[in-house]
């Protein structure tokens, strides 16, 4: 198939690209900065430079382009976890109404697929494992809600569109090169300077997926029915138990515990509500239809 993938240079595009043109796809990579042209070149896609907030553009490109699946894998994310509060305002506008753009345009000139990246990590089980019918936290505190209620929204437009069939893949936590949980990612040096305590019990439970993971089901998702993943792994683990193996496998010492009272009183009830409150995700849909087989966490098995 002709493949529009957006936002493909980035941790999951490059490894999504050699995926897809393994499997025989012409693949158009979207990018924003023409500098990564010769990496997907590498990669063996068709590099376009496009501004997705520019809505005439995305019209022109996608006449031109006119391809059968469009992969929206669009994002506007900061190097550090820790510069997510400033950077989310625009990483929504990206996502919200350049993604918007996108679809228009895709649904203008007969676009068939089109595959929505969403969010594994902000959903609410209710006590248990979350599953595709699991709403998003939409009624968090702070960036959490705010992300949840823009997920919400990307689903809500994916999914409810009619004419183009839709696929909203429910990542949880990228690992692995070029993110921010691998030993030379972000997160490693944070845990590493002592910046990352545990709040609380620690009781949140979290799902990650490696990025080649996440390629490897975006793939499969070309032809498995349309609808929601969640494209997690197999050890959904609270944090009180996965940060202190994370600290070891980055040769970090033990991080460090912070009473959760006294963390709200300094402002951090979203910090509080992370650690604490989040629900892992089940992977058993995914696992049936996309053929996900997830790797094992690293840092959980050393």
């Amino acid at each position: 198939m002709k493949i529009l993938l957006a936002g493909a240079s980035g941790a999951v595009g490059r490894p999504l690209i050699a995926r897809l043109v393994k499997a025989g796809h012409e693949v158009w990579g979207m990018m924003r900065r023409a500098e990564n042209a010769p990496v997907l070149q590498e990669l063996g896609a068709r590099p376009v430079v496009g501004n997705a907030l520019d809505r005439a553009e995305m019209f022109a490109l996608l006449e031109r382009v006119r391809p059968e699946v469009v992969i929206d894998q669009l994002t506007s994310l900061p190097s550090s976890p820790f510069d997510l509060a400033q950077r989310l305002p625009a990483d929504r506008v990206l996502r919200l109404e350049g993604g918007g753009n996108l679809h228009d345009a895709a649904r203008a000139v007969g676009v068939r697929r089109y595959v929505q990246q969403s969010c594994g990590f902000y959903l609410n089980g209710e006590g248990a494992l979350a599953t595709e019918d699991s709403r998003l936290r939409t009624d968090a505190p702070g960036g959490i809600g705010e992300s949840a209620r823009m997920y919400e929204a990307l689903e809500q437009r994916v999914l409810g569109d009619g004419v183009m069939e839709g696929v909203a893949l429910r990542y949880g936590f990228f690992y692995g090169p070029r993110t921010w949980y691998w030993p030379d990612g972000a997160f490693s040096l944070h845990v590493r300077e002592g910046e990352v305590p545990v709040i609380g019990a620690g009781q949140g439970v979290f799902s990650f997926i490696h990025v080649d993971d996440a390629a490897q089901a975006t793939v499969a998702a070309l032809a498995a029915p349309a609808g929601v993943y969640n494209v997690v792994d197999d050890q959904p683990t609270t944090l009180s138990r996965w940060l202190p193996a994370y600290a070891a496998w980055v040769g970090a010492d033990a991080p460090p515990h912070v009473d959760e009272v006294d963390t709200v009183g300094h402002g951090g009830e979203e910090s509080v509500y992370y650690q604490n409150s989040l629900s892992g995700a089940c992977n058993r849909k995914a696992k049936a239809l996309l053929g996900l087989e997830p790797a094992r966490v690293p840092w959980l098995n050393v």
